[in-house]
């Protein structure tokens, strides 16, 4: 409001919500009652407040005093456990329902399979305790909207296909509203006492959602465990995170495992330094310490992480001070995927100011010799049809990780386990490497690098192989015969972009029919003993081959998007023909800030980057604004 925002970049309406309430003040009642012995029966929906309600609240043992009580979830949870009733939910994607956007515009939720375990949806579940007549929810959802289309503007069928077919419902956008901030707003946030520069009141206490499993509802999705969190690049588990000079003051390294004590209770875990964290300072992320997530997630004594829930309190669920932290003298092993990935004093991510790049847009490659003069011992190939590659714009990877899981669901990729991790053999295609610049590492800048196989023209990996397993092809791939690999890993040592993956263990799993329904069908299932790599999804460019020849025409551009492509919500990943000129890679290609990884080596790297700009206010720089 301060700002002149409201109205022009920020916009209010009225709750979605049927019965909008405090939230926390609502639990609370809840609790009170429970413990009162005044809730005879508590039906829980999709939720799991044994595990994530504040721990002062002590939900599981006001829930003992309820007389019934019946949980509805995918999971058999903490909460299910002390449930006399576990009701089987069906997934997101094997019910009808409906949402709603950020500004109130409604979609309809289609089933994208029928229900594998006979579960049954919240919709379905309410009308029973309704005492309606059971229905399904495609009923339900299809029978609600048919009461909300005026008679005489459309027939409903008519709405419903055009609600179907366009995935939003027009017209149900919320029409923005006046707010007044509250006048005592600001004497409310002034009740927190302000520490003064050099004083220490005990340390304060970050709680965050995870970036994976956010509140630990996927703790059981071996793809989201595995999937490096984005700065600290840590899997299949949490971290007590800190600053570089409160590891100094505590005498303190990664993974020493530090006990956390904060309003009488404790919590241990392994620390782990991030530059740029604020000093005295730490933060932990939810999720973890999951004693009823299943066979992937924790159950009984194999538990993942910490579980940071133990300290939150209702009048503190976010942050607090006051946290009191010691070290152990222990450590505990954190499985993270960038011990092993550095820099290692090459300049892998190009940056630059804007104001640099207007004086010398040829910053990169100077008066040097281009890729494509270097000498070399190989051949030239020419490629008269499509030649594919890649462009990546490093400034607009935000690091989310979006890319990595597409590659993962799209290529069947297993999963190694944190074990496996820990050995350094995760089996990502595509990996995003996180890096720090700057001489103050107590506040550097932070960079995101996407990092594929190369496809190099020149590749070192083909020369190696004694089986001929990994070759090029007629457009420019870099290729894996799976067949005929013999896991040499002749050519993984070769690579210098480290970007090949070897199958050490079976860790595919081809006999659980359940798991079979989430493999690709167009892309081969590797055993033991074989080498993977990204593949530019070849199986979707064979896929746009086949029709063009159907229809008698070249490969538009744009009609194949990789799997890394379609998923980035930023669009920093361009994919397509570079023979084609005026194709958007091309065109990328053709910029003075396009560069080659390690580009002096000679490889002739298909996939390539575009430099990282920064445009910093000098008055921010210096300190004075």
């Amino acid at each position: 409001a301060a700002r002149g925002s409201i109205g022009n970049t920020v916009e209010y309406i009225a709750p979605v919500a049927a019965n909008p309430v405090d939230q926390t003040a609502s639990l609370r009642e809840l609790v009170q009652d429970m413990q009162a012995g005044q809730v005879d029966m508590l039906v829980i929906l999709s939720d799991n407040p044994v595990y994530t309600a504040p721990a002062d609240l002590d939900f599981a043992a006001a829930l003992e005093n309820v007389e019934l009580r019946i949980h509805h979830g995918l999971y058999h949870n903490e909460t299910a456990r002390l449930c006399h009733w576990h009701i089987p939910q069906t997934h997101e994607l094997e019910s009808w329902s409906d949402l709603r956007a950020f500004d109130g515009t409604a979609t309809i939720i289609q089933p994208l399979i029928a229900p594998l375990y006979d579960g049954h949806s919240v919709h379905e579940l309410l009308a029973v305790l309704l005492e309606q007549p059971f229905t399904t929810s495609y009923e339900i959802v299809r029978g609600y909207w048919a009461n909300q289309v005026q008679a005489g503007d459309v027939s409903f069928d008519t709405f419903w296909e055009t609600a179907l077919h366009d995935g939003v419902v027009a017209g149900t956008a919320a029409t923005p509203v006046e707010a007044e901030l509250r006048a005592d707003f600001a004497g409310q946030l002034a009740q927190v006492t302000p520490v003064q520069p050099g004083e220490i009141v005990g340390l304060e206490i970050n709680f965050r959602p995870d970036p994976t499993i956010w509140d630990g509802r996927y703790a059981n999705n071996g793809w989201l465990q595995e999937t490096p969190k984005p700065l600290t690049t840590i899997t299949w588990g949490n971290a007590v995170l800190i600053s570089i000079n409160t590891a100094e003051r505590f005498n303190l390294a990664n993974e020493d495992l530090v006990e956390l004590r904060y309003r009488e209770r404790s919590v241990r875990g392994p620390v782990w330094i991030m530059p740029g964290h604020p000093d005295d300072a730490v933060t932990v992320h939810l999720g973890y310490g999951r004693s009823q997530a299943g066979l992937v997630g924790g159950d009984g004594d194999n538990t993942l992480g910490f579980n940071a829930y133990s300290l939150r309190t209702s009048d503190a669920p976010w942050f607090d001070t006051g946290l009191e932290l010691l070290r152990i003298g222990t450590q505990e092993p954190i499985a993270t995927t960038q011990n092993h990935f550095a820099m290692e004093g090459r300049k892998l991510v190009e940056t630059a100011t804007l104001e640099e790049f207007r004086a010398n847009p040829h910053f990169i490659h100077g008066d040097g010799p281009a890729e494509e003069e270097l000498p070399s011992l190989y051949p030239e190939f020419e490629y008269p049809g499509n030649a594919w590659g890649m462009a990546i714009d490093l400034n607009a990877c935000i690091g989310c990780n979006a890319c990595l899981v597409a590659c993962q669901a799209e290529n069947n990729i297993p999963i190694v386990g944190k074990e496996g991790v820990k050995a350094g053999r995760e089996m990502h295609w595509l990996k995003i490497d996180r890096y720090y610049e700057g001489e103050d590492v107590y506040n550097p800048a932070v960079y995101f690098q996407p990092r594929p196989c190369m496809h190099c023209e020149k590749a070192p990996c083909e020369l190696v192989c004694p089986v001929a397993a990994t070759v090029h092809d007629s457009e420019g791939l870099n290729m894996m015969i799976y067949n005929r690999c013999v896991g040499t890993r002749y050519c993984s040592n070769n690579c210098p972009y480290k970007v090949r993956r070897f199958n050490f263990f079976q860790y595919a799993n081809q006999d659980t029919p359940v798991i079979q329904l989430m493999h690709n069908p167009d892309v081969t299932v590797r055993t033991r003993g074989v080498m993977e790599k990204c593949t530019y999804c070849v199986q979707r460019i064979s896929s746009a081959r086949i029709e063009a020849k159907k229809e008698e025409r070249p490969i538009r551009d744009g009609e194949v998007w990789t799997a890394c492509q379609q998923a980035c919500p930023t669009r920093a990943i361009t994919f397509g023909d570079i023979n084609n000129p005026d194709s958007r890679v091309t065109q990328l290609k053709a910029l003075p800030q396009n560069y080659g990884l390690l580009r002096e080596l000679g490889t002739r790297p298909r996939t390539s980057y575009l430099a990282r700009f920064r445009n910093p206010n000098p008055a921010v720089e210096e300190g004075t604004a």
